[in-house]
């Protein structure tokens, strides 16, 4: 029975559970090992199960095999030109090389008096981000499918539910660590927090939470709108939960706030890392020896 459970993020939709297996085992497995270096858990990939959830974004009775064409006319005017504007301002922030939305000169960072990016706006967004390391190499369609499906995962509660649904079912009763990467970490956080779900999973035994490259820190769009929802600024701690490591990059654009524990308490343990060109690679993430640590303190909780 398999003791980790990992989520994976968005654009995921084309592969399926053994497919993410097969890179996140050994990758999560090296990290294990990096950390441990004189002794530590000795993990086989039957430890490891990886929940999949990409399905939820594709039409029932159908199967995602492209990516639409999508331009900056399909970004929505609401949710997705705001989230598409804060990852702007973050890359401007942190990147020299990116030209900020208010700015006249490279680096420069201010925010538009309006929220809501026009097509000229989103236009130059998209063009800005190709300056940033990581979604320099992101195709334009697929980075505006990423703004799709994070909205989507907050506008529409079916799917909301389907996805939580299919990573509770990859939790099994000897898994004790959740792991989840970007959006995942959000659908993992939620999972543990739905008190419906567990109920129904009355054999769930998770005690350790991590959170890679998490965007569940962003006001607005992400933190206050999680279910449950927050209480006077503070989120709701997971039940069961005993351990809540959060592992961010500097320069990952995805994760906007770095640190979790000023939203969710102080017993989130934060944790800053250079994933290199790479930031919001997951393999990178679980390659890093400090989540390895927090994985393997996990399994001896």
């Amino acid at each position: 029975m398999a003791r980790i459970t990992v989520v994976h993020g968005i654009a995921q939709q084309f592969k399926g559970p053994h497919t993410l297996h097969a890179s996140i085992a050994p990758a999560l497995r090296d990290g294990v090992t990096a950390a441990a270096r004189r002794g530590g858990p000795d993990l086989t990939d039957a430890d490891i199960t990886c929940a999949f959830y990409g399905d939820a974004f594709v039409r029932p009775g159908t199967r995602a095999t492209t990516v639409p064409a999508y331009e900056e006319g399909d970004v929505e005017p609401e949710y997705e030109s705001e989230l598409l504007l804060d990852w702007w301002v973050e890359a401007a922030r942190v990147y020299p090389q990116v030209l900020g939305p208010d700015a006249k000169s490279r680096g420069a960072v201010g925010y538009l008096a309006s929220r809501t990016l026009t097509r000229p706006m989103v236009r130059r967004a998209l063009n800005a981000l190709t300056h940033a390391p990581y979604f320099a190499h992101v195709a334009e369609p697929l980075l505006i499918f990423g703004l799709k499906q994070v909205r989507r995962y907050f506008t529409e509660p079916g799917l909301r539910e389907r996805a939580q649904e299919a990573v509770a079912q990859a939790i099994e009763p000897d898994t004790r660590v959740l792991v989840g990467h970007s959006l995942g970490s959000v659908v993992a956080y939620e999972v543990l927090c739905n008190e419906a779900l567990r109920a129904t999973h009355p054999e769930w035994q998770v005690s350790t939470l991590i959170t890679l490259g998490s965007p569940l820190g962003l006001r607005g769009l992400i933190f206050d709108r999680l279910i449950p929802a927050p209480h006077q600024d503070s989120g709701a701690w997971p039940p069961g939960i005993r351990s809540w490591t959060n592992i961010a990059d500097a320069g990952d654009i995805v994760a906007l706030v770095k640190e979790l524990a000023p939203r969710f308490g102080s017993g989130v343990d934060d944790h800053e890392i250079d994933n290199g060109a790479e930031m919001h690679s997951m393999s990178r993430y679980l390659t890093a020896p400090i989540t390895g640590k927090a994985i393997a303190d996990g399994l001896a909780l």
